[in-house]
């Protein structure tokens, strides 16, 4: 219990934003229908989220550089919460837009200065709990935020208001934390010819992976309000796909530690394209059996992300972890930004149910395309894979701080500590800013 003690803190602060974050996310997309916007200006908001939160990870260390950790932890934050009350008072989509692309930005920022804090409290003997531990709280609170949305009307001011206080709270714990001051964070830098010659399978994979799940994860709150779902009913829905797609992780991290990972992934897209498939045409169907679908869905695409990181980790040269997946973390956020403008755009043209038909097309062009490459390169030996760490991936997740989280990070962390410092990661990809 005593790392859980000394970052309880910090816990609290990750947990509140992202209850916050979980509201907030929920809230726009069924506001927004209710105010009459267009799909497409609701797959927008997913990819002006995306473009920000990229940003964000790209941008934060800079400015976390040149005030500090606090500071711009508070800032961030602040923001954030000012977003949502500017979304009550100005609801255009345009100005929506906007406003998500700036969230996004203070997401992203924010969730990173809490990791760096949990990195610097985690040691190699604590490194993997506090990285469960801290999973499992996000996980959590996301799916607490997003059913706060069934207790009242999304039609007033109520959620708005409570989104930004809990935005605002979110920054006490950090503020008042006696943890020390972090060394300054990570910056993933994208080499995709790197990347490429590594694992052409994990590239591919995770574009279409991100492009599945920034549509799923932007329009799916749509998709259920235009077959006829309730407010409750789109709560229970994407909160279930966020909890399925944890409660499966076990058993696929069991299978792909044991065999080669790509036949993991192919039935994974397999499956996840038969459910997509399904519910293209299955409008006119008992409720009960589209949000159990939609679970069944969730629990396969929010499993895939770390499969692929596992594979590419496999391939990838020893020490590279951090760059790894940092690199792929931004395919993934190219992903999420390009699906929701493709299946907005598909789903106001013909009819809702044309959100699953892209992400089945995702899924059928990454079995195609990694049955293709198994017939070109030998699967890796079962003594040279990495471990297979669960992590709920979605457009809010994950950063380059959650990679020095993560216990496969702990020689790459333990290789560059010097004596009497904080370990701080260097590579071609990932360097200090």
């Amino acid at each position: 219990m005593t790392p859980l003690f000394s970052i309880s803190a910090l816990l609290t602060g990750s947990a509140l934003l992202l209850l916050a974050g979980g509201l907030h996310g929920l809230l726009l997309p069924v506001r927004g229908l209710a105010e009459g916007f267009s799909d497409t200006s609701l797959g927008l908001l997913g990819a002006g989220w995306a473009f920000g939160y990229m940003g964000g990870c790209l941008l934060v260390p800079t400015i976390v550089k040149r005030v500090g950790h606090i500071r711009s932890f508070s800032v961030l934050a602040s923001l954030a919460g000012i977003t949502v009350l500017l979304n009550l008072l100005f609801m255009t989509p345009l100005a929506w837009i906007i406003l998500r692309a700036i969230t996004g930005f203070c997401f992203a920022g924010a969730a990173m200065i809490v990791e760096s804090w949990l990195n610097e409290r985690a040691t190699n003997q604590t490194r993997g709990k506090i990285f469960g531990i801290y999973t499992m709280v996000n996980l959590g609170a996301t799916t607490a935020g997003q059913m706060l949305l069934t207790l009242g009307d999304a039609r007033g001011y109520l959620f708005f208001v409570v989104g930004s206080i809990i935005y605002s709270l979110s920054l006490l714990p950090t503020a008042l934390s006696t943890a020390a001051t972090p060394a300054p964070l990570t910056q993933a830098k994208l080499d995709p010819k790197q990347l490429w010659r590594n694992s052409p399978v994990a590239v591919f994979a995770i574009f279409m992976v991100g492009l599945s799940n920034g549509s799923f994860g932007t329009l799916g709150a749509v998709y259920g309000q235009r077959i006829g779902l309730d407010v409750t009913q789109i709560a229970i829905m994407m909160s279930l796909a966020l909890l399925f797609g944890a409660m499966v992780q076990i058993p696929i991290g069991f299978a792909s530690d044991r065999m080669d990972r790509r036949y993991v992934l192919i039935a994974q897209a397999v499956f996840a394209m038969g459910l997509g498939i399904a519910l293209s045409f299955l409008v006119e169907t008992d409720p009960l059996w589209i949000i159990l679908m939609i679970g069944i869905f969730g629990g396969m695409i929010y499993s895939m992300y770390p499969v692929i990181v596992a594979h590419a980790s496999d391939h990838a040269d020893p020490g590279d972890f951090l760059k790894t997946s940092g690199g792929l973390l931004l395919i993934f956020g190219v992903g999420t930004m390009i699906g929701p403008l493709i299946a907005s755009v598909l789903m106001s043209a013909t009819q809702p149910g044309a959100l699953f038909q892209v992400t089945a097309v995702a899924h059928l062009s990454l079995v195609a395309f990694a049955i293709w490459r198994i017939t070109q390169r030998a699967p890796v030996a079962g003594e040279d894979k990495t471990d297979f760490v669960p992590v709920v991936s979605t457009a809010r997740m994950s950063t380059p701080e959650t990679a020095v989280l993560d216990p496969r990070a702990e020689e790459e962390i333990a290789a560059e500590q010097q004596p009497g410092e904080t370990a701080q990661v260097l590579g071609d990809s990932i360097s200090k800013p």
